[in-house]
């Protein structure tokens, strides 16, 4: 099985990568991945040692380059595409949505074109929770939930998730979209919450938390992520949504003062700040329908998976370092100087 993988270096998609090699022994994967500020080639530094130029090759390249993209599928002999690549987060996209509209909705369109064109067995797009919108207090997501995006991230995610699903209404391309809540795990860029507390409160330093900190997500553990995603692509029914989530509903403030806990660090260095424009208040996730058709359910709690990630961060506090760049460090610095 020939794979493209998409954003390959980054979070999410670096696990999966690693995941896949971890669990089969019939795939070769071609990892396309532009290099933006969060993706990071050192995150497959084992699997490019073990498997470099067999069953693994890394390419430097944009989702957007139509050039590109067709000549890997085809010489590549492509049969899958898992689509990562994507600008993620959602304070960047306020700042400045075009390039989430260029990656996430252009980019995906190429793929989908080239995809078209070479005639691959499947296509999965990797989408978000947060092409729902918000929940009130009771309810959780399903796949039939109409899209209310309320942020650029989120919209251009949501429109990601549209084309993709015309190439398969207008073409019969084999699609399938998943969607995910929160992850957290290995090798995740540290702007997002989890590496953010653990590399602030390491250091002593205070803790940003928007509003009132009541903000709630669903927790998944980025392996339970990947391994949903493997098992989708590989069993999944095209046209099909699939929804995982971590069954691990948290407000944000009990995420930080857990982590503190297990840290040992005081509270008192939980700083609120402003609340983001657009914030939604909950996100829970109804993931019956991947349990029903793939037999998926996530192998770990938020206890359980918590205590890996920041064994996980103990331990490669050099990588913790080296992602937070100057670029990093001047993100950060605008970020606090706009929420005062």
């Amino acid at each position: 099985m020939n794979i493209l993988v998409t954003g390959g270096c980054g979070f999410i998609g670096s696990n999966f990568i690693h995941y896949l090699f971890e669990t089969r022994d019939d795939v070769n994967i071609i990892n396309l991945d532009k290099l933006t500020y969060a993706g990071n080639r050192k995150n497959l530094t084992d699997i490019e040692k073990k498997h470099a130029g067999e069953r693994y090759i890394f390419v430097h390249g944009d989702i957007n380059d139509p050039e590109l993209v067709a000549g890997i599928l085809n010489v590549h002999e492509i049969d899958r595409v898992v689509n990562f690549a994507a600008e993620s987060h959602v304070d960047r996209s306020i700042n400045d949505p075009s390039p989430f509209i260029t990656t996430n909705i252009n980019g995906t369109q190429t793929l989908l074109e080239a995809a078209r064109q070479r005639g691959v067995a499947r296509f999965l797009q990797v989408s978000t929770d947060e092409v729902y919108g918000s929940l009130g207090p009771d309810g959780r997501f399903s796949e039939t939930t109409p899209l209310a995006p309320n942020s650029p991230y989120s919209a251009s995610k949501a429109s990601a998730d549209l084309l993709a699903r015309a190439y398969f209404k207008t073409y019969g391309i084999p699609i399938i979209i998943t969607r995910c809540s929160n992850n957290y795990g290995p090798y995740q860029f540290p702007e997002k919450l989890i590496p953010l507390l653990f590399s602030n409160a390491s250091s002593d330093q205070a803790i940003p938390v928007y509003g009132d900190g009541l903000n709630v997500r669903d927790w998944i553990y980025v392996r339970d992520h990947c391994k949903g995603v493997a098992m989708a692509l590989e069993n999944g029914i095209p046209g099909q949504v699939y929804n995982f989530g971590g069954n691990a509903e948290m407000a944000n403030i009990d995420i930080v003062k857990t982590i503190l806990g297990q840290l040992g660090k005081p509270e008192s260095l939980i700083h609120f700040v402003a609340d983001r424009p657009g914030h939604d208040k909950r996100y829970a996730m109804d993931f019956s329908l991947a349990t029903k058709e793939l037999g998926w359910t996530p192998d770990h709690d938020f206890a359980t998976g918590i205590k890996e990630t920041i064994e996980w961060y103990s331990k490669n506090k050099k990588w913790l370092k080296e992602v937070q760049s100057g670029e990093y460090r001047t993100f950060m610095r605008n970020w606090y100087q706009d929420r005062k």
